[in-house]
């Protein structure tokens, strides 16, 4: 058996752990637990069972569910049986359910229940052999395939002698901002050698346990999850995301790996809560100062003195410690990737007493490429380049990357493939700088980058980091390629929106009136050049109108990670778009 696969990796954990919790999910309001030995035990019931249907090495088997422990289930036991899962996202469309069972030629389908059911027969997906994890009439379900695995394990034990750390683990399709999805070949050796890795950095014990609300399709909670269960440690399954908040303060996970957008909505959160009290501004601020000089003295190895000691527990009491409380209390780690972070929200925890760790990957390198480790941290950066793995940035600006975890390929796609890999380097499409200590900072994507027709170069995200520290702004677009200045969509929080009609008494009876008026439009154009007057003159926003319709996953303007697809917002707004344009001299006041 070779350790660098996954299934010897789980296996191994299991035998360590046997008796402690593995897994646990609420149902009802209570915690369902499930032990490592009895997760073991399904995991090679299940192997048996996908041997038994006929599956050969290699097969690949879809996964399209929310989170719940049954997805882990499926995906250690095809890692057993030395098949390949496919996840697809819970908030798939048929036609893009199609696709990916299509493309990867997938036979067989774990789904969460009925939902997904109704898609693989929208999706014209009947030849397609479905397990439910629901139990459903007339569904094969979960329990029915547990039920009827054979009693001996000889064929999977010859599957795990027979194991590889480099055969293909899983193709992961790319969400992606921009075309259609591509499968990424991933194996085995790149998921294990970056829990090696992280264990190294980080002390990660059976004591500790995890949050798991991220899609698992998604290869950060897929990745982070494996780091979870060889360790030892408890997971906690969301299967409903808008829950997280409430998760957090009932699970209390010591482990967390998130997109920004948690921290983003935890930080405006408290900055509303002082917002209309100018004492309460100034005691948050003072609290999150002293958090951060009793912070900086314990990461330099001393003692805090007896008067830092006791402002701290004073700023605990008023401001820092419900923002901890919020985050489910102190973590070990607590990881942030996906898309970058802004270095004002890394500060604010930081002051709060939990260390955000940015880090930078892609689902090609499965998916880390750089973490910061406790020890060695630099605000607006996303840490030092992995063990094991190489890093540099090209003449042209572009972070390239090659390592022990990057892809061996796009599925079916070697045209692709030779043009993102070259010469074993990755070609991230990410724009960035290394500094003279190795630490990365990430500009934007390549594709993101404007150039507009006076020649003038810019790279809207961090433009759009600086709206979003006003809670009005809860997703903006920036625009300019190729035309004469920057312009904005925003799609603004409504609620923030409606304050903002109360505070000028404009009178309204539905919330689309407010895009277009005027009063309400000037006070938006006041915050967006007061957050970007610093900014030169090119990166200057000229207009911008307002969105009823908000950036979700479900109408396709947000990948799973929660990142905008730029050129889908683009085309569904063309209209507005092109009448910022066209009417030329209306600029924002200055």
């Amino acid at each position: 058996m070779d350790a660098g696969h996954l299934a010897v990796m789980f296996a191994g954990s299991v035998a360590r752990h046997g008796e402690l919790p593995a897994t646990r999910v609420r149902v009802d309001g209570e915690f369902v637990v499930q032990t490592y030995a009895e997760l073991g035990a399904q995991v090679r019931q299940l192997a048996a069972r996908l041997i038994d249907r006929g599956l050969a090495p290699g097969d690949r088997v879809a996964i399209f569910s929310t989170n719940r422990p049954e997805w882990s289930l499926a995906d250690l036991a095809c890692a057993t049986a030395a098949l390949v899962s496919v996840p697809l996202y819970p908030t798939s469309t048929p036609e893009q359910v199609r696709h990916i069972i299509r493309d990867a030629g997938a036979t067989v389908a774990f789904v969460a229940g009925q939902a997904e059911i109704d898609k693989l027969t929208e999706a014209g997906l009947d030849d397609v052999a479905v397990i439910s994890f629901d139990e459903l009439d007339g569904v094969t379900g979960l329990s029915d395939e547990l039920a009827a695995a054979p009693s001996d394990f000889t064929a999977v034990e010859e599957r795990l002698a027979a194991a590889r750390a480099d055969d293909l683990a899983t193709i992961i399709y790319t969400s992606g901002t921009t075309g259609e999805p591509k499968g990424v070949m991933l194996t085995h050796r790149g998921f294990t050698h970056q829990v090696a890795v992280l264990n190294r950095y980080f002390t990660i014990t059976p004591k500790d346990s995890s949050l798991c609300f991220l899609p698992l399709s998604h290869a950060l909670e897929r990745a982070w999850t494996y780091v979870v269960l060889a360790d030892g440690c408890l997971n906690t399954y969301v299967p409903d995301p808008r829950t997280v908040a409430e998760m957090m303060v009932a699970a209390k996970p010591t482990l967390l790996a998130s997109v920004p957008r948690l921290f983003e909505k935890v930080f405006i959160t408290a900055q509303e809560k002082v917002a209309d009290s100018p004492l309460k501004k100034r005691i948050l601020a003072w609290a999150l100062r002293t958090g951060s000089a009793y912070h900086d003295v314990l990461r330099a190895g001393k003692h805090p003195a007896p008067l830092l000691t006791l402002k701290l527990k004073i700023a605990d009491k008023l401001a820092l410690g419900a923002v901890r409380d919020a985050m489910g209390g102190p973590k070990v780690v607590l990881a942030c990737g996906g898309a970058p972070l802004r270095t004002e929200i890394e500060e604010f925890f930081y002051g709060c007493g939990l260390l955000v760790l940015q880090g930078y990957g892609l689902t090609e390198a499965s998916p880390l490429v750089t973490f910061p480790s406790s020890a060695s941290i630099r605000f607006g950066t996303v840490g030092k380049v992995m063990d094991g793995g190489e890093l540099r940035v090209s003449d042209s600006g572009q972070i390239e990357y090659r390592g022990p975890n990057l892809m061996t390929g796009y599925w079916g796609k070697p045209e692709e493939t030779a043009t993102t890999i070259v010469d074993g380097w990755l070609q991230t499409g990410d724009v960035g700088t290394l500094d003279e200590d190795g630490f990365l900072q990430i500009t934007d994507r390549i594709k993101n980058l404007i150039v507009t027709s006076n020649g003038k170069n810019v790279a809207p995200a961090p433009i759009e980091g600086l709206l979003a520290s006003d809670p009005l702004f809860e997703y903006t677009l920036v625009l300019g390629d190729n035309r004469p200045y920057l312009t904005l969509l925003v799609a603004p929080s409504l609620p923030h929106l409606e304050d903002i009609a109360h505070q000028l008494q404009v009178s309204w009876s539905k919330r689309e009136e407010l895009l277009n008026n005027q009063q309400v439009l000037d006070e938006i154009r006041r915050r967006v050049s007061e957050l970007t007057a610093k900014l030169p003159k090119h990166e200057q926003i000229r207009d911008l109108r307002l969105l009823i319709e908000g950036f979700t996953q479900e109408n396709g303007l947000l990948t799973p990670s929660l990142k905008v697809k730029r050129r889908e917002v683009e085309q569904r707004f063309s209209a507005l778009v092109e009448d910022m344009y066209n009417r030329a001299g209306k600029f924002l006041k200055r």
